[in-house]
């Protein structure tokens, strides 16, 4: 089996072409957007591609021409050689990966499904849309308070409106400047409101979301954020894993006889670990009797409240796994098996 490593890039690639023993049987530059037509036309090999943007979309023509597939973690390619010695160049990236290949058999990160990509960029796209929303919200009230104007609270969609009263009673009216940000601000309404319009029909249309939802605090952006992240749960062994997975489960700073537990690894994706933590904040809000609200609030006499709701939050993350793996739904009552066989 031959070894094909790829050094990605926007516009070009390098690839190096080696035979079971080791020789370079090709080696030259090639245009990012071909590599599928060139991988159609190769005898089954294995694929070696560095995580990046472009991994994901060469893995899936890879996989489509029965090739084997490794993407190869970012973190690791430092240790197999890649930018040794202040050298760096696609070509020599290319030869290194590709000589690692014929000796060991490189791990691979999850290649997640089209769809589970699909629902990652829908919630990245939403959640850009907002924070460019609070972006020009803030420029408006920071415009204001210089003014002394009073912008009154209320709802998001109501802003602009509030702000064009506020400045209405003042002596030198609404600056130009400031209305084309209004102007934007209601048309970054609409486009949100569509945005939530369309999560909520997606998660009402996956039954698994929908289990996923019948836990309080989890709405229609965590069910979807958490299903894209997992994407397959047969490849997590128990709960613990996925909250591992997740960035959520202490770290530990040891030597020798000393031993120290640190803070959350936060090594997994930060936007499901985000949202989770918004949704435990949420419970507890919601639902102040729940046997699990009742539990954080022991921990939170002991550690503090924000300890405590990051705890709450990897609950939730084993709760999710566990819900969806089981094919069943939330139960504030639900004991572990082995406490009811006790």
């Amino acid at each position: 089996m031959q070894h094909v490593a790829i050094d990605l890039g926007g516009k070009e690639s390098w690839i190096c072409v080696r035979s079971e023993t080791g020789e370079i049987l090709e080696e030259r530059p090639h245009r990012t957007a071909s590599l599928p037509q060139y991988l159609r036309r190769r005898p089954p090999s294995r694929v070696v591609v560095e995580s990046c943007s472009e991994a994901f979309h060469v893995a899936d023509a890879a996989l489509e021409s029965q090739h084997q597939v490794r993407v190869v973690p970012a973190t690791l390619v430092r240790s197999l050689g890649v930018g040794s010695r202040r050298t760096k160049t696609d070509q020599r990236d290319a030869r290194i990966l590709s000589e690692v290949s014929c000796r060991i058999d490189l791990p691979s990160v999850h290649v997640p499904t089209h769809q589970a990509r699909e629902r990652r960029s829908l919630c990245a796209v939403h959640e850009q849309l907002v924070a460019s929303r609070t972006g020009l919200v803030n420029a408006v009230r920071g415009w204001s308070r210089q003014h002394g104007v009073c912008i009154p609270t209320g709802t998001m969609a109501r802003f602009p409106d509030r702000a064009r009263a506020a400045a209405l009673h003042t002596s030198g009216g609404l600056p130009e400047f400031v209305g084309r940000i209004l102007l934007v601000i209601e048309v970054m309404n609409a486009q949100i409101a569509a945005a939530n319009d369309e999560l909520q029909r997606l998660a009402k249309g996956d039954p698994i979301c929908q289990r996923l939802m019948t836990v309080p605090g989890v709405g229609a952006m965590t069910a979807l954020r958490f299903v894209a992240a997992i994407d397959d749960p047969t490849r997590f062994a128990h709960a613990h894993s996925v909250s591992a997975y997740l960035g959520l489960t202490p770290g530990e700073h040891s030597s020798s006889k000393h031993k120290q537990r640190t803070g959350i690894t936060k090594a997994g994706p930060a936007p499901v670990r985000r949202v989770l933590v918004l949704a435990a904040w949420q419970f507890q809000r919601c639902r102040p009797l729940d046997p699990l609200v009742q539990w954080t609030k022991g921990v939170a006499e002991r550690r503090g409240k924000f300890v405590a709701t990051v705890a709450l939050a990897r609950k939730l993350s084993g709760i999710l796994y566990a819900i969806w793996r089981d094919d069943s739904r939330y139960e504030p009552q639900h004991q572990p098996r082995r406490q009811r066989e006790q």
